[in-house]
């Protein structure tokens, strides 16, 4: 039996195509999680992938948010929620839980009465729950996150007047 001559010509590992495909795969992780930002390392190869979102995008469709009292200077505008002077900004990524545990009442409700340092939310991240503490006293005037939803860093939660 004659032996065949080796192959020569067999395709060698092709790093553009190699790297776009990681970048695909990265893309298609941030829309299942939807996080707005994914970075990894491997072997001296950095790869960072992320996108713009809005506040409002980053919403459910079905949010609404909590009814403002009426004041005389008017409800605050959605877009000018985050430059509102009472806003609380989320200080991490996570999930927004109104609430210590499922089915127990909620820390703060519209209207409510809070002192500095009372728990407003609970944002669980990586798997720790982290106390969210009112900066100032105040009447809660707006909830702008649902219960149980994901939350960027800087993201308004609270309006405390």
């Amino acid at each position: 039996m004659a032996r065949q001559p080796e192959d020569t010509t067999k395709s060698k590992p092709n790093p553009k195509s190699d790297d776009s495909a990681l970048i695909r795969e990265l893309a298609l992780l941030l829309d299942e999680t939807n996080l707005t930002e994914i970075e990894i390392e491997r072997a001296g190869l950095r790869v960072r992938v992320a996108r713009n979102i809005s506040i409002a995008a980053s919403m459910p469709a079905n949010y609404a948010p909590a009814a403002a009292p009426v004041t005389t200077a008017g409800p605050v505008p959605v877009a000018d929620v985050a430059k509102h002077p009472g806003v609380v900004p989320s200080p991490m990524v996570g999930t927004v839980y109104w609430a210590s545990e499922p089915g127990a009442k909620p820390f703060i409700e519209v209207g409510a009465k809070v002192t500095v340092g009372q728990t407003l939310l609970i944002i669980e991240a990586m798997k720790t729950m982290n106390q969210i503490p009112a900066p100032r006293a105040g009447t809660v005037t707006q909830i702008l996150v649902e219960d149980g939803v994901p939350v960027e860093y800087g993201e308004p939660l609270v309006i405390i007047e």
